[in-house]
């Protein structure tokens, strides 16, 4: 008696909180913004409502009475109509034909019950009667429940990838109501008695299946996973092995008490010897409890990542061949870790600016020709914060440094992660990641793996630019030996040119021969003498004297010298006088209206424009040629030796850059593939001497 009067205090409480949780859940499930995806919410609110009214019932009558049944069936048929309902997120409703046909099968064996209701009111003093009735009836709550767990089982595993991270918790609930029912009708049919235990207990489980239906409806629901520590994990593992051994010990000993006391009580010692054995060994041995915890970490524990796939999938990407650029694979490798759908990847220039180095599979990004502030590089140099470009939209202050985000990177709407590559703690690069399909927000295992990807590709590109750079130092010193010849041949033909004129004055018996011979060999000797003046200004132009220029008279010049090979059309022509010194401005501005030249087609102009806006000088050369891709501008257009035209040396862009930066001025270039290029040069006006010291190194190149 006492024992049914504490398991019905129990059953009391446990229905009572289930129901008060059943009502919260169903109002906040109303209140909530309404969402069109979800098409069960209808009906979970309904089932959340009649579950609710049968537990206040069998909280105030007991779970066995005639209004607690009926209540059961209504409740029992509004979780078939959600289970019915769930389907329908994804249409198979109507694309799986069986499920309707199963789903009133289930309804009609439930309400079945309704009749055994009757019949049980009536032959309520009928004890045989009433055992048939429970046999009967348990049968029946054994049909539905296996039933209704097939059901949840085909609407789990026929799911979408997508739909099923949200469906899991709405599965999970349902899966725990029909399981209790499982087990609670089917040791009633066995044992022909209801056990109050169950009946006291099953309110925790509706009360656990209510906070799992709100979890599903959450729309973050896809996110939410049970991730408990490794520590957690091994010591609730520790426990039930325990558990289980004390288990085993006492069944096997009881099962043994029906051979004789004595074999019983061997059985026991040989169990608690056995236990202190185990643990004498395994408790000193470092070794075997580290294997053992690697063990269960490694196949019972799981990360949001596996990080040997991860790893051997970062590395196949970086190692690709082909044609592929370091940055594209780069960007790719980088992007794979969070499941983005592209990537960004900006890089240094000379002058230690990040401009845009190559993307993978985000065609549509446009940067800005000044891409990041300064102070923003340096702090995330400092702190090598990754940033998530949602938080910053929202007004979140990650580091006093975040109102230096540039405004074109908040307007760009696929724009979600900004990763700074560090090396040795220098940063050489900067990462843009998509919006992945799922978004979400990064949590500290994100964070850390980022942050040793990032690492690894900036030694990679760390790597690059010194193979590069060792490259072209080897490039040079070939150069400089080639030259040392070139030089020396040149100046034996000008000596013996010019010897030959000075003889030919002298000893020539033809006039008009002579006359002919004299034009001919002094040209050629003054052309000589020019290239070697050319050659032997490698590496000391910076001291060239610097003088008063008129660049359209300099413009209109090298227009007229270009008149038989292609024409160039002057756009504008403000006046413009600038401080530098006039044959190494032309020299520049020959290299680059050349290559303007050969790179157009033969009816287009190269449209040079000379503007002013009173403070500087600006020349544009505008080509309509073919154009250069984001990479050539920044890795190869200003290396020597290194030409997109086929048969180029690779020398003009680059001395036209050393020859403009000696002069203190700058050098930008812009150019789009299949559209063309610009080259601008900008100086300081010969009236504002002051504000651009001669010989100030501030040229950079944007893309």
């Amino acid at each position: 008696m006492v024992g049914d009067s504490f398991w019905g205090l129990i059953e009391f409480f446990l229905n009572l909180l289930a129901a008060v949780v059943c009502v919260v859940v169903s109002v906040w499930l109303t209140r909530r913004r309404a969402d069109t995806s979800r098409q069960e919410q209808p009906a979970m609110i309904l089932a959340l409502l009649t579950t609710s009214a049968w537990c206040v019932t069998a909280a105030a009558f007991g779970g066995q009475s005639h209004l607690s049944g009926w209540l059961e069936t209504i409740r029992n048929l509004a979780w078939i109509f959600l289970l019915y309902r769930l389907f329908a997120n994804d249409g198979r409703d109507h694309s799986l034909t069986p499920i309707r046909p199963l789903v009133v099968v289930l309804a009609a064996v439930e309400c079945m019950q309704v009749l055994l209701l009757i019949v049980g009111f009536r032959l309520d003093s009928d004890l045989h009667a009433g055992a048939i009735l429970l046999s009967a009836s348990s049968l029946l709550h054994l049909l539905v429940a296996v039933g209704a767990l097939v059901l949840t089982h085909n609407l789990y595993a026929g799911a979408s990838a997508t739909y099923r991270q949200t469906l899991r918790w709405s599965a999970g609930g349902l899966a725990i109501l029909w399981a209790f029912q499982l087990n609670l009708y089917a040791a009633t049919y066995l044992t022909g008695t209801v056990s109050p235990e169950l009946i006291a207990v099953q309110g925790l489980f509706i009360g656990l299946s209510a906070g799992l239906f709100a979890l599903g409806s959450n729309t973050r629901a896809a996110q939410l996973q049970l991730a408990p520590s490794r520590t957690v994990a091994f010591q609730s593992l520790s426990l039930l092995i325990i558990g289980g051994y004390l288990l085993t010990m006492l069944v096997a000993a009881q099962s043994l008490e029906l051979l004789g006391e004595g074999f019983a009580r061997l059985t026991q010692v040989g169990f608690v010897f056995a236990a202190i054995a185990m643990a004498v060994l395994w408790l000193p041995s470092r070794r075997l409890r580290g294997w053992l915890q690697v063990k269960v970490l490694k196949h019972l524990f799981q990360h949001r990542y596996d990080y040997r796939a991860e790893w051997l999938r970062f590395a196949d990407t970086i190692g690709q061949g082909g044609t592929r650029a370091l940055p594209e694979r780069a960007c790719q490798a980088l992007a794979d870790i969070t499941d983005s759908d592209g990537a960004v990847l900006f890089l240094p220039d000379t002058s230690g600016d990040c401009q845009f180095a190559g993307h993978w599979n985000w065609v549509t990004f446009k940067p800005a020709l000044s891409a990041f502030d300064n102070e923003l590089i340096a702090a995330l140099e400092r702190t090598g914060f990754i940033l998530e470009i949602d938080e910053i939209r929202s007004g979140a202050t990650i580091m006093p440094e975040t109102s230096l985000v540039p405004q074109w990177l908040l307007s760009e709407e696929r724009a979600w992660v900004l990763v700074p590559l560090m090396h040795f703690e220098r940063l050489v690069g900067l990462a843009i990641l998509a919006r992945p399909p799922i978004a979400r927000r990064l949590d500290w295992e994100d964070f850390d793996l980022l942050k040793v990807v990032g690492r690894q590709l900036a030694s990679y590109i760390a790597e690059q630019v010194g193979h590069e750079a060792l490259a072209e130092v080897e490039r040079f010193d070939d150069f400089n030996r080639r030259i040392a010849f070139v030089m020396h041949d040149i100046k034996n033909l000008a000596s013996q040119l010019s010897l030959l004129a000075r003889n030919a004055e002298k000893h020539a018996d033809n006039p008009a021969f002579r006359s002919d011979m004299l034009v001919t060999l002094t040209s050629s000797a003054s052309k000589l003498n020019t290239l070697l003046a050319r050659l032997g200004r490698y590496g000391s132009v910076g001291t060239t004297k610097k003088e008063h220029v008129d660049v359209i008279q300099l413009t209109r010049a090298l227009a007229r010298q270009f008149v038989d090979i292609h024409p160039i059309q002057i756009a504008q022509a403000q006046g413009c006088s600038i401080l530098a010194n006039q044959e190494a401005l032309e020299q520049a501005m020959v290299h680059l209206i050349q290559n303007a030249v050969d790179v157009s087609p033969p009816n287009a102009p190269v449209i040079v424009s000379v503007l002013s806006d009173g403070l500087k000088g600006q020349v544009e050369i505008i080509d309509s040629g073919s154009g250069m891709s984001a990479q050539f501008v920044r890795d190869g257009l200003f290396k020597p030796f290194v030409s997109s035209k086929q048969g180029g040396f690779g020398i003009g862009a680059y001395e036209a850059r050393e020859l403009i930066r000696a002069m203190g001025g700058l050098l930008e270039v812009e150019s789009h593939e299949g559209l063309g290029t610009r080259f601008v040069m900008t100086f300081p006006l010969s009236i504002m001497p002051a504000l651009t010291p001669a010989g100030t190194d501030d040229g950079r190149e944007v893309a």
